[in-house]
């Protein structure tokens, strides 16, 4: 009997997109679950009120509800450590580690470590935040050695309305980023339904796309030990970085 492999993943309370998006990448692998656990996200923001949501303390009591499962990794998928920066998620993952003894990792410790491995130095953002947001989250990436040189953004901070953005307007932001000619495109927010688009737009544009709800399923499915080339479907992700 092949032995369950279990996701945990922890979830912005408003968001809609992340947990159909992740069951259906995860449905085709046998022996595969993703389970979640919420923790209160309503708004994106700088304000205090906002930032204050990140508290590690809030998330730390998801992640042992999720631990209450026997998951085999908890995955953070959100962005927050983009804006609040990424030593904020490798803290995070090491109190998560010491609270439950599960190993840990976040969409955005992921995307970096993918831009890493196909040594990208210059990124297209996408993403449906207010501006200042965008601005950290470009200073962040340049901060580690990568200008975002083309970039798009919505200006919308309540985080329930990210999963209504339709699937075209997120096409056109991505061949609009498209046209610098980045080495990588990223959709950077979990509430967003941008991860199945991925695919067709790929063979499109010819640019790598990495969407935050995928790299932290990478991620997630290389902790566990299952190859992510398994995973079919849902762009060059899953086929090329191994």
């Amino acid at each position: 009997m092949t032995k369950r492999k279990r996701i945990g993943v922890l979830t912005p309370s408003s968001n809609t997109a992340l947990e159909p998006l992740t069951s259906a990448m995860v449905s085709t692998l046998p022996g595969v679950s993703a389970h979640f656990s919420r923790f209160a996200v309503t708004e994106i923001s700088l304000r205090e009120q906002s930032l204050q949501q990140f508290d590690d303390g809030k998330i730390l009591e998801a992640a042992r509800l999720l631990a209450d499962a026997r998951v085999d990794v908890i995955c953070w998928s959100g962005t927050s450590a983009s804006w609040l920066g990424f030593e904020k998620d490798r803290q995070l993952c090491a109190r998560i580690l010491d609270a439950t003894g599960i190993p840990a990792t976040t969409s955005v410790l992921a995307l970096n470590e993918i831009l890493a491995l196909q040594g990208a130095r210059t990124l297209g953002l996408v993403s449906p935040y207010v501006e200042d947001v965008q601005r950290r989250i470009i200073a962040n990436y340049a901060g580690i050695g990568i200008e975002c040189i083309a970039e798009q953004h919505l200006g919308i901070s309540v985080n329930f309305a990210f999963s209504e953005v339709e699937p075209d307007t997120l096409r056109a932001l991505l061949r609009e980023s498209a046209r610098q000619r980045p080495q990588a495109l990223t959709t950077l927010c979990t509430n967003l339904r941008a991860a199945q688009l991925v695919d067709e737009l790929e063979r499109e544009l010819d640019i790598p796309i990495y969407d935050s709800v995928a790299t932290v399923v990478w991620k997630a499915l290389k902790t566990i030990d299952v190859d992510p080339r398994e995973l079919k479907g849902w762009g060059r992700l899953f086929r090329e970085m191994t």
